[in-house]
């Protein structure tokens, strides 16, 4: 198609073959995601340096985040994906599913909130039902997401399924669902 292609990578992927087969190859820091594929301003800065027209997030990082779509618009780069509304509706697990709901579409039976404390995981658990599902809102990908079966797993899942949220999408908010 004739389109150049930039690559951004953290140095646990500087030697994938998304890196070597890039046009041009840009390192954004170390392994841990919060310090190289959730930085927005260091991926808009290559952005400017490469000449890059368009980002294409890939799946999960900032692939579903409204500001980074937002950023990318304030700096006249396009972005391959959804519009900022869509993203708003359907990236957050637990605004997508209200939304559902309002529409009247059938939804796995769960709490209609974030869950902030451990306390509240049990509580609502034991409301719903074990097994459950325990998933990180801002999640996709199958992170942030931790089937329990009784207090001691679901406990343990909300405290796993929150830092990995956190590391994963940079939003550490959390619901539950019946697992079915």
């Amino acid at each position: 198609m004739g389109i150049e292609t930039v690559a951004v990578y953290s140095d646990a992927d500087r030697h994938s073959m998304f890196v070597k087969e890039a046009d041009q190859a840009f390192r954004i820091g170390p392994p841990p995601t919060n310090e190289s594929y959730l930085k927005m301003d260091t991926i808009i800065d290559v952005c400017k340096a490469s000449g890059a027209q368009a980002v294409h997030p890939g799946y999960g990082f900032l692939s579903e985040n409204p500001l980074f779509q937002k950023a990318l618009q304030d700096s006249n780069i396009g972005f391959i994906g959804p519009n900022n509304k869509a993203i708003i509706a359907m990236g957050d697990k637990i605004e997508s599913k209200k939304l559902a709901i309002a529409a009247g579409v059938s939804t796995v039976p769960g709490y209609m909130g974030e869950v902030d404390t451990i306390e509240e995981v049990i509580k609502i658990s034991n409301d719903i039902g074990y097994p459950v599902m325990i998933k990180a809102s801002a999640g996709g990908g199958g992170k942030g997401m931790r089937i329990a079966l009784n207090d001691e797993e679901a406990a343990e899942g909300f405290k796993l399924s929150k830092v990995e949220a956190i590391n994963s999408f940079g939003d550490g908010r959390i619901f539950i669902e019946k697992y079915i």
